[in-house]
């Protein structure tokens, strides 16, 4: 999932109902599985997004903050809820409601991450898209070294005014 960069386009696909992408990573974030759907969603043959990390298949319009609290959240043992909008090879996008799980070994040691992405509502895409623009557009403002901290405090400012948690944030699209 490497080499030359996407070239968004405003084209955007829609999950089908009932069907889930499914990918698990090591926790350097390397795909070690991914189901048929990823593979037709993103693009790329099996042999290319095998080995590949996700975080080059970003979406330039989602704040790069976005993820760093969802791996964090996973790294910590917890699961993450949220909305993520990926590219596609060809430049199309697609929303997905994300659930990302840790993944423990034998001993109960962190060992990747499993990733299931389903159909989101329309009303929470709605709802979430204003909230990362204004998430990215702090970023882009902060720059490179400050981008996660203004995300945050953007989303937590966002938070605070509707008195949810990011879980109940979530909860409530």
């Amino acid at each position: 999932m490497s080499g030359n960069p996407i070239s968004p386009t405003n084209v955007e696909r829609s999950l089908r109902e009932g069907e889930y992408i499914i990918s698990t990573t090591d926790l350097a974030g390397r795909i070690t599985a991914a189901n048929p759907v990823f593979i037709e969603y993103s693009g790329y043959t099996e042999e290319q997004v095998l080995g590949g990390r996700l975080k080059n298949a970003r979406h330039p319009d989602m704040p790069r903050s976005v993820f760093w609290l969802a791996w964090e959240t996973v790294k910590g043992g917890e699961d993450f809820h949220g909305y993520i909008k990926n590219p596609s090879r060809d430049g199309s996008h697609y929303w997905a409601h994300a659930h990302i799980t840790p993944i423990l070994d034998a001993e109960g040691l962190l060992a990747g991450f499993r990733s299931l992405r389903r159909k989101p509502k329309p009303a929470a895409v709605a709802a979430v898209a204003p909230l990362y623009r204004r998430m990215l557009e702090a970023e882009l403002a902060a720059g490179p070294q400050l981008a996660i901290a203004a995300g945050l405090s953007v989303l937590r400012a966002e938070l605070a005014a509707r008195k949810l948690s990011y879980e109940e944030l979530m909860a409530s699209f």
